[in-house]
């Protein structure tokens, strides 16, 4: 019992030596003077900015464009056979001028068997002419000089015309009008077995050559006008209606170094789904050397248009589309403006009241309310006097 009650002592004892450190420690500390504590001191973000004014102003748009051919199609051959090789090389690349014979197909079978169509029709002609003279006197002549006309190595000359209701019928039940006709429609045809071109152009892709059998429908190659060209400018839906149909522009080329005058032909009446831009259609015409090629990426530059009460920023001073910041009081606030024009580095709006300061440079990590300063530039001394002043006024 008496080692027991020893060790309850021995305990109770460290532990009110502890306690009792412990409380001095306490009461140490409180008669200690605590530090002064700095008083927290707002951070400044120095801008720049513009004050806002609105003016007339006159913008130009210029946007590159992708050079492709006014006419471009596709030959086909109209008639089967064998294609015969004419002296423009059915190639691609080769060169043609307006005219030109392309290719032709393999025509023999089809004259002979119309000239012999046409020995057929005279001899008809021939064995009625009697009955003509005896039945219709008044025709006889006419249809003699028609019959002394038709030449089997040319085209049929027009028939005589016919008034009369019974001759008509006389020479139906003989089939002379319907023979005429089938010969006037073979003409025709044989003459589609030579292929000219439609245009001064090239060929850009040839899918049969000289020797090959062609069938009637068959796409024997492409072919695209190098006379004229359109360009395709993309716009941005703000700025494609500052484009007008007959409007003069200036396509340039920066690598070579020249120019050429342009008309805007057409304007598409849609969007691109994936770019959400609408395209712009542009004729140059193309006779400088060197030419304009197919493919080619050049510049268009648009009329500038006037642009009245409005003012000029850098596209960088936006953020969410069309908000903006001004300082207010050497503080930061949001305002939403109306985005006329975007240009390639600026935009065009209005929509803030005249003698706001706005911010015209991008500012990362900020929050409305942020306490800002103004720099001193030329347009930063014009705003912190402005300061002055509506601080001066608010005094007053």
């Amino acid at each position: 019992m008496k080692k027991i009650d020893r060790r309850i002592v021995i305990v109770v004892t460290l532990i009110f030596i502890i306690g009792l450190s412990y409380g001095l420690m306490r009461y140490l500390i409180s008669l200690k003077e605590a530090p002064p504590v700095k008083a927290s001191r707002e951070m400044k973000r120095f801008v720049k900015v513009a004050t806002v004014q609105y003016k007339s102003i006159i913008s130009p748009l210029s946007e590159p464009g992708r050079v492709s051919s006014v006419k471009e199609v596709d030959i086909i051959a109209e008639a089967s056979g064998k294609i015969i090789k004419s002296a423009i090389a059915l190639k691609k690349a080769s060169v043609f001028s307006k005219g030109d014979i392309l290719f032709t197909i393999y025509t023999d079978e089809a004259a002979l068997a119309l000239k012999a169509k046409k020995s057929q029709f005279l001899n008809s002609l021939a064995n009625l002419l009697p009955e003509i003279g005896f039945d219709f006197p008044e025709h006889e002549e006419n249809f003699k000089i028609f019959f002394s006309s038709v030449d089997i190595d040319k085209s049929l000359p027009p028939l005589p015309e016919i008034m009369d209701e019974k001759m008509k019928i006389f020479l139906s039940s003989r089939n002379i009008l319907s023979d005429y006709y089938s010969i006037k429609k073979d003409e025709l045809q044989l003459d589609r077995y030579t292929v000219r071109a439609p245009f001064n152009g090239t060929y850009s892709d040839v899918y049969m050559e000289a020797g090959a059998y062609a069938n009637t429908g068959n796409k024997i190659a492409h072919a695209i006008c190098t006379d004229e060209m359109e360009l395709e400018i993309p716009l941005e839906r703000f700025n494609a209606k500052w484009a007008h149909i007959g409007d003069k522009v200036i396509v340039s080329s920066k690598l070579r170094k020249q120019e050429w005058t342009g008309t805007i032909i057409r304007k598409s009446q849609f969007v691109d789904k994936n770019t959400q831009s609408q395209s712009v259609f542009v004729k140059v015409k193309n006779h400088t050397d060197p030419p304009i090629l197919v493919g080619e990426y050049l510049k268009v530059h648009f009329p500038g248009q006037k642009i009245p009460n409005a003012m000029e920023i850098p596209r960088n001073a936006v953020f969410n589309s069309d908000e903006v910041f001004v300082v207010v009081d050497g503080r930061l606030q949001k305002r939403n403006i109306n985005i006329i024009k975007k240009n390639e580095s600026t935009l065009i709006f209005n929509g803030l009241d005249e003698g706001e300061f706005l911010v015209i440079q991008a500012l990362i990590n900020v929050l409305e309310g942020t306490l800002v300063e103004i720099k001193e530039s030329a347009s930063g001394m014009e705003a912190r006097e402005g300061q002055k002043r509506q601080k001066a006024n608010k005094t007053k």
